[in-house]
Parts: structure tokens; sequence; C-alpha cells
């Protein structure tokens, strides 16, 4: 891709959208977003700075399908018009039965007069068009009636090898099977919320499912989808062959092997026994991590090697992404620093920036070459992107201990967090807006493209799934939302609604290319729909559940007494999974229908092939 000439600097346009915001957002800074003190149970809760931002970033979608709402009532009035002028046109036809000869040929004559125009034909002719060479080809001149409008098909583009194309639905491929096993077990887990006495097996026991699940989607699904994309973009905006393909085969076998050992480890109940998303134990996360730095030093050789002037902006992301992948596990794993409230300041960094700085920044640099690949035309601002990547690296590394407000670790230190989270406003303002004005003029294009509704989803999660996060770091909501089921809707909101999603839109833009073999796109319409609104099932009655479960213990009500009032919002959390779940499997057909090499019939050869059979006689019919 190439950047537009006149992006050299941010817009002023950006400037002056963004300083308002930020000066809007500052004012719900009040103290007591950084007071010590908590709330009172009769405090009003919509006075809230992150209560009132939440609201505002759940109202985007509702305003959203609140338009799609007024656009169907407006095509359902305008048939209901259709039928009237209907009727009318019968009743006038039945006035024109009562009118003698004379009357009709002075309303015919009138009419001709009236409607007397070019029909723009008058240089065609009235004869059909011969082809006596062959040259045109799918012809249909009736119109059929579709279920479902036709979407436009991939662009054919110019080769790529076949062995690197090997390698890429190798690792696609994969993706796809953790994907379906770890939300697999998933389902089995929220199944367990409704029906807890489902089993009495230990290893099919929750504190051993979950992690399996998180570890299976994220290191399995989520990694290997992106590394799997990264080893189409990367080679493809340097305008080079990838260095090493052998590099990228160990990269694959590496990270398989990780999963599969670490699955088997914590089913078996071997695990670290330190924090969240990294129990599985060291020589397994090594293999990982040895994945990580082969994957470096191919994409490094192959940005090194480019036959480009200037290194994409997505390059920046995805090389970026990989290094901070790698520091975050060093740092993770290293003993040294595992000791007292280290262990939870180091448990806090980890987690956060495994999300942001190697999920989040990673599929970024994806979306920045697959959007303006299937708009067909540049990112809207090179420098907008360019600001949104520093703005990240820079605050995003400072927010890790918003999860640990109110605990041991040092005052400032969570104050600092909470300022990182704040100003993260500049990254996803900056990059939403790059991404929705890259669809300026070209927004008719959704209508006839199936990748493009998955990016959509992708860019309004981005926006409002992340500034979700910077409001529950306020210490007034902190107190709220903190251990209950609200920070798991926001994790699947960004880990789902933002990487998933992204993630598809690529693989459906990027494997018909390699194959040249379309999914079937009504399974892809089923899947879209099916993860969306799951989503939405699973997420907003955990948001609200879990705001409830907040202020009960704030009350200082029984715990028991939260367990009980979750219980309805728990089935909806199972019902929504469910419908993800199911989306999942459809997606696997989409790919299976994909890659898998389906044998068509050649009419002209199987023709020749029957006529020169000894089956077959040839007769010389005479026109006599």
């Amino acid at each position: 891709m190439t950047k537009q000439k006149n992006d050299s600097k941010v817009p002023r346009n950006f400037f002056k959208f963004l300083f308002p915001l930020l000066l809007t957002f500052l004012q719900f800074l009040t103290t007591s977003a950084f007071a010590q003190t908590g709330n009172d149970a009769g405090d009003d809760l919509f006075t809230l700075p992150g209560i009132i931002i939440t609201i505002t970033l759940l109202l985007i979608p509702v305003v959203a399908a609140l338009f799609l709402l007024v656009v169907k009532a407006n095509a359902l009035f305008k048939n209901i018009q259709k039928r009237k002028d209907t009727e009318e046109a019968v009743r006038f036809a039945a006035y024109l039965k009562t009118l003698n000869v004379d009357q009709l040929e002075a309303l015919q004559n009138d009419r001709k007069h009236q409607d007397y125009h070019l029909n723009n034909k008058e240089l065609a002719g009235p004869f059909s068009p011969a082809d006596s060479r062959g040259l045109l080809s799918s012809i249909n001149e009736q119109a059929n009636i579709r279920f479902i409008e036709a979407k436009r098909k991939a662009i054919v583009r110019p080769g790529i090898d076949p062995a690197l194309s090997r390698l890429i639905l190798w690792f696609l491929g994969t993706a796809t099977f953790w994907l379906v096993f770890g939300t697999s077990v998933g389902e089995y887990v929220g199944i367990k919320f409704v029906a807890p006495d489902v089993d009495q097996v230990s290893w099919l026991s929750f504190g051993r499912l979950r992690p399996v699940h998180t570890n299976a989607v994220f290191w399995g699904w989520s990694s290997l989808a992106m590394l799997g994309l990264g080893y189409y973009v990367v080679p493809r905006v340097s305008n080079i062959q990838i260095h090493s393909l052998k590099a990228g085969w160990w990269t694959l076998i590496l990270i398989n092997a990780s999963v599969v050992l670490g699955t088997i480890a914590l089913m078996a109940g071997i695990n670290n026994g330190g924090g969240e998303y990294r129990e599985y134990i060291w020589p397994i996360q090594l293999l990982f991590g040895i994945g990580l730095v082969i994957t470096l030093i191919n994409y490094l050789k192959t940005v090194a090697n480019r036959k480009t002037t200037e290194i994409y902006v997505s390059n920046w992301y995805i090389v970026a992404a990989v290094m901070f992948a790698i520091v975050i596990s060093i740092v993770a794993y290293v003993p040294n620093f595992q000791n007292g409230l280290g262990e939870t300041i180091i448990q806090g960094y980890y987690m956060h920036q495994g999300v942001g700085m190697w999920f989040m920044l990673f599929t970024l640099g994806l979306v920045y070459y697959y959007l303006p690949q299937q708009l067909n035309k540049p990112i809207y601002s090179y420098s907008l992107g360019i600001l949104a990547f520093w703005s990240q690296i820079f605050f995003y590394t400072l927010i890790g201990t918003h999860h640990f407000v109110f605990s041991a670790i040092p005052w400032s230190l969570q104050t600092v967090a909470i300022v990182g989270s704040a100003g993260m406003i500049i990254p996803v303002v900056s990059g939403t807006t790059n991404f929705v004005m890259t669809f300026r003029g070209v927004w008719h294009k959704v209508a006839g493209s199936y990748t493009l509704p998955f990016f959509i989803v992708g860019i309004i999660f981005y926006f409002t799934g992340s500034l979700q996060g910077t409001a529950e770091a306020f210490r007034s909501t902190n107190l709220i939302w903190h251990f209950t089921d609200f920070t798991v809707a926001h994790s699947h909101l960004t880990m789902y609604g933002i990487i998933a999603f992204f993630l598809w839109g690529g693989i459906y833009a990027i494997v018909p290319r390699l194959t040249r073999q379309e999914p079937p796109q009504v399974t892809v319409g089923i899947h879209f729909w099916m993860a969306f609104i799951g989503m939405m099932f699973y997420t907003v009655p955990l948001m609200w559940g879990g705001t409830m479960r907040g202020l009960m213990w704030i009350e200082g009500l029984p715990f028991i007494e939260s367990v009980t009032m979750m219980a309805p919002y728990w089935l909806w959390r199972a019902i929504g999974g469910s419908l993800m779940w199911v989306s999942h499997l459809v997606f696997a057909y989409n790919m299976y229908n994909m890659i898998n090499p389906r044998k068509t019939v050649n009419i002209n050869d199987t023709a020749i092939k029957n006529l020169r059979s000894k089956e077959v006689e040839l007769v010389h019919i005479s026109n006599e």
C-alpha cells in the first residue's frame, strides 16, 4: 500500500475533534476518581464518571441498531406505498374500461406527448448482440430472485509463492482447530455456571478447564492466526519474498507443540501456580518464546531486505508486537521479580501487556493492510497511524496495575496506571478516526462485501471496548466492577469483539486469494451474525449483573446472595456463549470450503471425451 501524498501531517480536523474530546474526558476525572475513600451505598450510581462513559459507549451500538431499524422501517413504508399505488392503478384501469374509443385514443395521444423522451438506444439497433467468436461468457438475461444478496468475490492478485501460501494456510488451519477446541472447552465451562454439578471428574474441574480455554484461544487461535496473516503482510508490503520459509515452519511447530503440551499439563494439574494467562510451566512456555524469537528474526531480515523506500506502518506494528511479546514473556517467567508485591505488579504488567502490546498491536498492524486492501484505497492518514503507534506504546505500558487499585501496591503506581489508562484515548481515537475515514466515499462497498462487516464490528468495539477499559480504571468504578463478571464481559468485548473479528476479516480476505475458492456466502453471513449476536447476549447481561453484584458487596450483603442473584445472568452467558461456539463451527466449515480443493467439471473437455468414446456414434444429419 502506498500512502497519500497530502497526509504528511496530522489533519487539522483531527485536532479540532481530539482536543474538545480530551477536555470533556478530563472533566470526568474528579477527585472521586482518585480519592482513597470508596463510595457509600447511597451515592448516586449514575454520577460516577466510569458509569457515564460506559453507558455512552454502550449507546453507540444501540444507536447503530436504531439507525438500521429506521432504514428497514423506511423500506417497509415504501413497500406499503407501492402497494397503495398498485391498488390505485387497478382502480384507474377499471375507470378506463368505462370510456369509449374516442376518449381512450385522446388519452393515449396525450400520454405519448407527455412521455416522449430519448431511450438512449437510438444508435444501438433493435437486434440482440451476436458473438460468433465466443468472446462473451457468463451472460444471464434473466434476473434471479435471491434470498441473500450476492457478495463481491475476491479479486485475483499477482501470484504468491505456493510454498509461502501453504505455510500461511497451515498457520490458519491449525489456528482454526484451536479456536474450535478452546471455545468447546469454554462452552463446557460456561455450562458449569448454570449446572455446577454436571460432573465429578477432577480433570474436568473448572479450575483446570478455565486456563485450558484461555490459553488455547490466546496462544493457539489468536497467536497462530496473527502470525499466519503476518506472513502474508510482512513480505507483501516489503515487496520481497519472506526471508526464510523454514523458520516459519519451525515457528508453526513450536507454538503448536507448546499449546498441545500446555493443554495436557493443565488438565493433569501441572501448572505454573502463578497469575492469570501464564499457567503454562516455563519449559512449555519456552517453546512459544523460541517460536517468537525465530519469527522476529525472520520478519526483521525480510524488512531489512525490502525493495521499498519506507517501512509501511503495518510492519511497524507487527515487528514491535513480536518484540514486546518476547519481553513480556521473559519478565513474566524470570523468577527474580516474583517476590511479594513484585509478583503482583509483574502479573498486572504481563496480562495487560499481553493483550495490548501483543494481540492488539499485532492485529492493528494487520488492519492497516487488509482494510485498505479490501476498500481498494490507501489508508486515510499515515501520520495518524504513527501517532496511534507511539502513543499506544507510551500509555499502554503504564496501565497494568490498574487491576490492583486499593491494594498494597504503592498509591503512586496505581495513580500512574489510571493516568495511563486515561491517556489511551489518544491512540484509540487516532486509530478509530483513521479506520473510519478510510471508508469515506466507499461505504457503498460494504453491501457487496462479506469481509468488511467483520472489520466494521472490530472498529466499533476497538473504540467502545478500549474506552470502556479506561472507564473501569477509575477508582470510583473500579470499586464496583473489580472482581465481578463485568471484567469478564470487558475481556470478551476486546479479545473477541476486536481481535477475533479483525482476524476473521483478514482470513476471509486472504484465503480465497491463496486457494481461488470462495466460502459459501450464506454460511459466512451465519458466522457473522451468530458471533455478533452471541457476543452481545454474553457481555451485556454480565455487565449489568456485575454492576449489581458490586453494589451488593458495597452494601455488605452476604456473598452467597450475590451468587444467587447472578444465576439468570449466567444463563444468558451460556446462551450467548453457545451462539458464539456454533458460529466457530460454521467458520471451520467455511475454512474447509476455502482450503479443500473441489473438483469441477469442464463441460467442453467432458463433451469431447464423450464424443471420442466408443459408445457414441456420430451421425450426419442433412438439411434436406
